[in-house]
């Protein structure tokens, strides 16, 4: 087993972000001036600034600037407001969690599931042991469960040696979802904790979670998921000493005293799920449409079967329906017999499948909107906002696409196929919360027309604004202030750059799960790499790389082009498609350099 993380296992998960109503009143202050103003200037765009004589560049321009403004729009309401940090009270006895259960009294049963497929049995065998070890201040019945879809010996073997449960099957249908419908068949505990095989629990997390689950409507709580292997750098004064001396050094020194501490190659891969957990999913607590993300979330037994249910219900009804309508065209009568009715029924319901969890690459999302649209019910979720566990982060360029490229193509085959945003019984801030999940996988279509306008300027001269003048500064540089301003405030205690940069260098992945949703194929189930893959990976940065070289060529030819004469290029256009140009080069060159990266050949780090 490649097991580099053991010298990350004296590294602590950072505390949750404080609440501070002070800071959340200015945020939301900026963030409506940023919202009139960049509405101000979307609409000074369409009715006073696109250039008559390039409207395919202007219009092109204008209308990926809208997309963007649409998705501010729905990230400002995600944001709009956080809660104070508060912990509820573990529960001692089942009927503390469900008042209606027949058996009160008893402690209650936990079912702890690692869904493992071809992952090293040693690594899952880390997570059973920290399992083993989780805390609970009054008696409880806790069953470790080894869900193993790949039937390995080896696997099985750890399952005796440290006396948990083993479930297999004889197929692999539905995937990491077909494993837990398969295992909630031969488990009966009260609620559910679903684990990765590199998943390892703190001592604290049924101690700190299972208290939200007092609520009979809590349906499931997610914790965040902490990768702690991820490089930590080198801070840049020893870089660049190592490189120059002691004039680099002092360099390194003095940009840090300006701009803040710098680290070279930390978290090359951008995993840091920091701003995700910590910010956007715990601020939607509040309309109660915090989703599922499989690893590392708690479930109620009861509610994810009883979704189940309600949902092979419909899915019968909905094919009786279909036959008794394709019968009756064929047939030409009005009514199909009751006999051939049941047989349809029947036929139906062998046929539908009983899942707990939907077969679908996204399946953790797929449920929770299952359960969320369940008004009858009204189901709740809750996004814990203290690290429980920890897990390891893809730690090469390879496994870092291939997960990115799940999660987009999963979700967008939710939007685009199942039809989730209007399925009945979801409320309308609910919908607006998942349409911004779906909305942001959709970034990639305007995301090019950002990265390549400043190229197509430098280049040809030709530009989507009637003129780079003093009307044109007015109206965008109060509008890019006051949203970095209202991101930095909004985001205040978590680095913004790295993800903005990441979003937007994501571009090819993105596209790619669009055209593959597009055409309806079928999104893959690829299992994660927990390994590092070798190698360098500049195959799978090719279009970063092209935006990179188009720029640095496109402002070469821009240069000579002033300097020659002549030319439609005029300097404040060149100036500030140069400055627009490098920013986009500065994201690229972050995903290149994460393509490059190799791990530190000695692996041995000091305890902090």
């Amino acid at each position: 087993m490649d097991d580099y993380f053991r010298a990350f296992e004296h590294r602590r998960p950072p505390e949750p972000l404080p609440y501070s109503r002070l800071r959340e009143m200015l945020w939301q202050f900026l963030a409506v001036m940023t919202l009139v103003v960049g509405a101000w200037y979307i609409h000074w765009r369409w009715t006073s600034s696109l250039n008559p004589d390039a409207m395919w560049f202007a219009v092109a321009l204008a209308l990926a600037e809208t997309c963007a403004f649409v998705g501010l729009v729905l990230f400002v309401y995600n944001l709009w407001q956080d809660q104070p940090v508060t912990l509820p009270d573990p529960p001692a006895t089942v009927e503390q969690i469900d008042p209606d259960n027949p058996d009160p009294g008893r402690p209650i049963a936990v079912d702890v599931l690692f869904a493992t497929y071809n992952e090293e049995p040693e690594l899952v065998r880390l997570g059973i042991l920290d399992a083993k070890a989780m805390d609970y201040p009054h008696p409880i019945d806790i069953h470790i469960h080894v869900l193993d879809d790949g039937k390995r010996p080896e696997m099985r073997a750890v399952a005796e040696e440290e006396d948990v449960g083993y479930i297999t099957r004889d197929g692999n249908e539905g995937f990491k979802a077909g494993n837990l419908r398969n295992a909630m068949e031969q488990t009966s505990g009260d609620l559910i904790v679903i684990c990765d095989a590199d998943t390892r629990p703190f001592p604290t997390m049924l101690v700190r979670t299972l208290g939200y689950f007092r609520d009979p409507k809590m349906a499931w709580v997610q914790t965040p998921q902490w990768f702690y292997d991820l490089p930590e750098g080198q801070p840049l004064p020893e870089v660049l000493s190592s490189r120059f001396g002691q004039l680099g050094g002092r360099l390194g020194r003095a940009f840090q005293r300006i701009f803040g501490e710098y680290r070279v190659g930390a978290d090359p891969f951008v995993n840091d799920p920091q701003m995700f957990y910590d910010v956007i999913l715990r601020r939607r607590n509040r309309v109660n449409a915090a989703f599922c993300c499989g690893a590392g979330s708690i479930h109620r037994r009861e509610a994810v079967m009883e979704a189940a249910l309600r949902s092979f219900g419909d899915n019968v009804e909905r094919r009786v329906i279909a036959a008794e309508e394709e019968i009756t065209l064929e047939s030409r009568e009005r009514r199909v017999s009751p006999e051939l009715m049941d047989a349809i029924r029947t036929q139906a319901v062998e046929t539908e499948v009983l899942t707990p969890y939907r077969f679908h690459v996204s399946e953790d999302i797929y449920t929770s909107i299952v359960l969320h649209s369940d008004r009858e019910r009204g189901w709740k979720s809750w996004q814990h906002p203290y690290v429980e566990s920890k897990m390891l982060s893809p730690q090469d360029l390879l496994t870092w696409t291939i997960q990115r490229y799940k999660y987009a193509g999963g979700s967008l085959d939710i939007m685009f196929n199942d039809n989730s945003l209007f399925r009945p019984g979801l409320t309308l801030p609910q919908r607006l919360m998942y349409g911004s999940t779906f909305y942001s996988y959709l970034g990639a279509i305007w995301n090019v027309v950002f990265l390549f306008a400043p190229a197509i300027y430098l280049f040809t001269g030709i530009a989507p604004v009637s003129a780079y003048s003093n009307d044109f500064f007015a109206h965008v540089i109060p509008f890019m202030i006051l949203m970095e301003l209202s991101m930095m405030v909004g985001t205040w205690g978590i680095s913004g750059y790295a993800s903005k940069a990441s979003y937007l260098s994501f571009f090819p992945v993105g596209l790619r799960a669009i055209w593959a949703v597009m055409r309806g194929e079928k999104i893959s189930f690829p299992v994660t790499p927990k390994d590092r893959q070798t190698g360098r990976f500049l195959s799978l940065v090719r279009p970063q790389i092209a935006v990179l070289v188009m720029t640095g060529l496109g402002l070469v030819w821009a240069i000579g082009a002033l300097a020659i004469g002549s030319t439609p290029h005029t300097l404040t256009g060149v100036v500030t498609n140069a400055l627009w140009g490098l920013n986009n080069c500065a994201a690229m060159a972050g995903m290149i350099y994460a393509a490059l990266w190799q791990p530190p050949t000695s692996t041995q780090e000091a305890p902090a």
